[in-house]
């Protein structure tokens, strides 16, 4: 079972991170520019993400030139729009106001791609919650990408020369990379390695990104004498240290809270991770059909349909298995409801 993330964790860091680095450059400068972006901090992949981010918001741009009036889709048109880019690209001016949101997304993107590079995958092949990417843009995705881009260049390598097509279903995608992962036995690269580079700037540990785990405990034993303490004398409202001990029930933890609490959608709950896990060991290899059984899971009313559904419609499955024991937990996860005693 993987660990899990903590999310805040990363979003504080790279906060933190992005304002040492704005008040290092933005001390003796007023605005940044694209040069200048390129070297802004040690953590090479940061760069290449505001870059990334700035290119987004120009072809975001790009996209609003459309009128009645004028054809922007002629050919003289699109060669003067293309030098415009050019130009405008050598003329990036950026206040310290503007920037640092910028960077604090370009540092918790760069994390995740760091330590979770399958959630960041997710996150490239579901943009938006779209049903259907762009190959163009799935092509200019991964050129900025430097770290653990391994399996999304023999993905679009895959999409150019097998598929090609412009537009391809996520799920198609999904499945693809799957198969792209097991081809090559995908490991991800070494994440000291590049948090040191954070390090240099402000210090990280791999370990300041994962919840501990919590250690089993059990409720101490009653100890029975032939002469019993006396309890002390409390009023109903309180609660001593003998009532805690002696009482047989241990209190809720923030764990058994967590556990408890319920999820709006199965299919949303799910890492990238678990979805390669479960489609390759419960369902075959087969991204289609294990979407499908998430898809009926989250049609269901409760957990006992829940149930009956997976008993009768996959009674082949190894009841013992870890991928089985957390799929069981995910969907427990999905219909039940937070209890926080008072």
């Amino acid at each position: 079972m993987e660990e899990k993330i903590k999310t805040e964790e990363i979003k504080r860091y790279s906060k933190e991170f992005a304002a040492a680095t704005g008040q290092s450059f933005f001390s003796s400068k007023g605005k940044i520019t694209g040069q200048e972006i390129l070297s802004f901090c040690a953590v090479r992949q940061v760069n290449l993400l505001i870059v990334l981010e700035l290119m987004r918001a120009w072809a975001e741009e790009k996209r609003k030139f459309k009128s009645p009036y004028f054809d922007y889709s002629a050919k003289p048109v699109q060669d003067a729009l293309a030098n415009f880019n050019n130009t405008l690209s050598n003329h990036i001016a950026i206040a310290r106001p503007d920037f640092m949101p910028l960077v604090e997304r370009a540092v918790y993107k760069t994390l995740s791609l760091i330590i979770s590079p399958y959630d960041f995958y997710s996150s490239i092949l579901d943009s938006d919650g779209k049903e259907y990417l762009k190959v163009a843009d799935l092509k200019n995705e991964i050129k900025y990408l430097k770290i653990n881009s391994a399996p999304l260049e023999r993905l679009l390598q895959k999409l150019e020369e097998e598929k090609n097509v412009d537009i391809i279903s996520g799920k198609e995608t999904f499945a693809m990379l799957d198969g792209i992962l097991e081809e090559v036995n995908f490991s991800p690269e070494d994440p000291e390695i590049y948090l040191s580079e954070f390090s240099k700037t402000l210090k990280v540990s791999l370990t300041n990104f994962y919840e501990p785990i919590a250690p089993v405990t059990t409720p101490p034993k009653k100890i029975v004498t032939s002469a019993p303490p006396r309890k002390p004398q409390v009023s109903p409202a309180q609660t001593t240290l003998y009532d805690q001990l002696n009482s047989g029930e241990s209190k809720p933890t923030l764990a058994d809270n967590f556990a408890k609490r319920k999820i709006a959608k199965l299919r949303d709950s799910l890492s990238i991770n678990q979805k390669f896990m479960f489609t390759k060991m419960l369902f075959n290899g087969d991204f289609e059909i294990f979407s499908q059984a998430v898809e009926r899971i989250d049609m269901l009313d409760n957990l006992n349909q829940a149930m009956n559904y997976l008993q009768n419609d996959y009674p082949e499955w190894d009841r013992e298995s870890e991928e089985y024991a957390e799929f069981l937990m995910m969907v427990q996860k999905r219909f039940s409801e937070l209890e926080v005693e008072g």
